[in-house]
């Protein structure tokens, strides 16, 4: 498996996926507006799961985050929970 990359498109939309060899295994939909990053939507494929990937996707996604100091708004069930879960971990970029 690859590392976790970030596809966007001119206006902000996008993804950060990761694949392994031609085949993509997960990804994270995702979109920029001014210093905000809205995540919409985890997916990993049924091949993948129980390997961590969706735990890839939400540090790389954080770590962009704080490195354009962004603030993520996590509409994704997944991350939402995340954030919940772990509030000491994700304060300084959650958007509450």
């Amino acid at each position: 498996m690859s590392d976790i990359k970030l596809n966007l498109d001119e206006k902000g939309f996008g993804h950060f996926y990761a694949l392994d060899g031609e085949e993509q295994l997960g990804e994270m939909e995702i979109s920029i507006s001014g210093n905000n990053l809205t995540v919409y939507h985890t997916e990993v494929s049924p091949k993948a799961e129980g390997k961590g990937l969706a735990k890839k996707l939400l540090a790389a996604m954080v770590d962009h985050a704080r490195k354009n100091a962004l603030k993520v708004i996590p509409l994704c069930p997944y991350v939402h929970a995340q954030f919940k879960r772990h509030k000491g971990e994700y304060v300084d970029v959650w958007n509450q």
